[in-house]
């Protein structure tokens, strides 16, 4: 086996390079002011970098003797000389305190093809300094985008801006990713960020690419959608569209139809107008998305008696319209913040003090725990409850039913009979069309100072049965909760 001394020729290499007498090149490095011309050997360059030897060979030394000289401005002339130091003596001499020149030199690396040194920087910066670039993304971000040969650090960047989108939008001007780069990151499935927020952010990019164009879309021409359609031709298809409510689709995405294709348009309307449906659509999957509460335990989570974190990013999922199956069913979806509005055993269980407490609140969730056993029914109104002896219009309320905490075995029941979703009588507590019965019309006829003394299940104004008999059962607690977006 042969001995080595690489020590003693890496010394003598660095030993050459200071020489002044036998180089046979020269190069300037920098722009003005900051320009140094450096004296070298052509051999090692060229065997060293892939870069220079092409560069080289049309500028070898002519007949009359004239030394080759090349330019170098983009480097600066401090870089150059750490990077002349790597290519002699395979030396690296990083300033620990300012890693900003760690990069710089990992883009002179990238310029002069130096693979080795390229893997090294990259990996140096990802285990090291992590922190620092964390506080100095955006600089770190347009420095990886720049080079197909980055792909550690583009990964790198990528994954934390998934990971920590709020850290980053916050303190970094996203829209001046490059299309790559925004691409790379939407299409991921576990970004970590609601989805409405996904398509308001492709928006915005979109919109800085095309600063002349008034960012209100009732204002745009034919032509102005084709521009901004071609500039998102490659985002759109990565927005997970159905994944949004219908009340995000109505209010932030309905204006720019023109944007969408047309099939994928008229299936979104599908969705919301006849849930359940089956699309046609190649239908994206909804991100996975992390659980942000530090669960010690589920009153952390939910002020609540009756239900866990469990039940509750199960009907997150199904206000949300977020279509469970075995991937994500496990998965904590918890988007929403759900605020305490009453408790029966603590506020009372009649209708007067029901309609005191909850009318004139919009988003809420009841959830009724049946006295004797395990089972837990609820319902979901989009609308504000009042007291108007009226029925009230709804096509997104929906009746649910859960067994023993087991959210597998679940039964989502949406509505059918939009007219007669809601019973907004006196006598009445949260009450869903006829199918799930909260009243106190069983003894004392529209009494709402009565307790609830007529509660049942029937199937009528929703689509399925939540409850396997129609008999009258007993109300241990009931609680009912406004949900507001985190």
């Amino acid at each position: 086996m042969p001995t080595q001394f690489f020590s003693k020729l890496s010394q003598n290499f660095i030993e050459l390079l200071k020489d002044d007498e036998y180089y046979d090149i020269t190069i300037e490095v920098g722009e003005d002011p900051n320009v140094k011309i450096f004296r070298a050997h052509m051999n090692i360059l060229c065997y060293r970098s892939p870069y220079l030897r092409r560069i080289l060979a049309s500028n070898k030394k002519n007949n009359d003797n004239i030394l080759a000289h090349i330019k170098l401005p983009k480097i600066s002339p401090e870089i150059f000389q750490t990077i002349l130091e790597y290519i002699y003596g395979g030396i690296l001499s990083l300033n620990t305190h300012d890693i900003s020149d760690s990069l710089k030199v990992l883009v002179a690396a990238d310029n002069l093809h130096l693979q080795e040194l390229i893997g090294y920087l990259q990996k140096y910066l990802i285990e090291n300094n992590s922190d620092w670039i964390e506080q100095h993304f955006g600089f770190t971000q347009q420095i990886s985008s720049l080079s197909n040969n980055l792909l550690e650090l583009q990964e790198f960047c990528t994954n934390f801006m998934a990971q920590s989108p709020e850290k980053i939008f916050n303190s970094f001007d996203f829209t001046s990713l490059s299309e790559k780069s925004l691409i790379s990151l939407i299409k991921r499935d576990d970004l970590q960020m609601n989805e409405i927020e996904v398509w308001e952010h492709v928006l915005k990019w979109g919109l800085a690419q095309n600063p002349n164009l008034i960012p209100d879309p009732k204002t745009w021409s034919d032509d102005d959608f084709k521009t901004m359609k071609n500039i998102l031709q490659r985002c759109l298809p990565l927005i997970r569209f159905f994944s949004l409510s219908s009340l995000e689709f109505s209010q932030k995405v309905r204006s720019y139809q023109k944007l969408l294709d047309q099939q994928l348009y008229e299936e979104l309307l599908n969705s919301y107008l006849e849930p359940g449906s089956v699309s046609k659509y190649n239908v994206l999957r909804p991100r996975k998305i992390k659980n942000n509460v530090i669960k010690v335990d589920d009153s952390q989570i939910i002020d609540s008696k009756i239900v866990d974190s469990n039940i509750i990013s199960t009907v997150s999922k199904w206000v949300d319209k977020v279509v469970i199956n075995d991937d994500n069913n496990r998965e904590l979806y918890l988007p929403y913040k759900f605020e305490l509005l009453l408790r029966g055993s603590r506020d009372g269980f009649t209708p007067k003090k029901f309609h005191e407490i909850c009318d004139g609140k919009p988003k809420t969730v009841t959830f009724i725990k049946v006295e004797g056993n395990e089972e837990i029914l609820g319902g979901y109104n989009p609308l504000k409850w009042e007291t108007t002896d009226e029925w009230c219009y709804s096509k997104d309320s929906f009746i649910f039913s859960f067994k023993n905490k087991n959210t597998k075995n679940a039964i989502l029941s949406n509505v059918i009979d939009a007219n007669n979703a809601l019973d907004y009588s006196r006598g009445c507590g949260p009450q869903f069309g006829h199918d799930l019965n909260i009243n106190s019309y069983g003894k004392l006829r529209s009494d709402e100072s009565t307790p609830f003394d007529s509660t049942y299940c029937q199937r009528i104004n929703y689509e399925k049965r939540i409850r396997g008999t129609k008999c009258n059962f007993s109300i241990e607690d009931y609680e009912v909760f406004q949900i507001m977006r985190k």
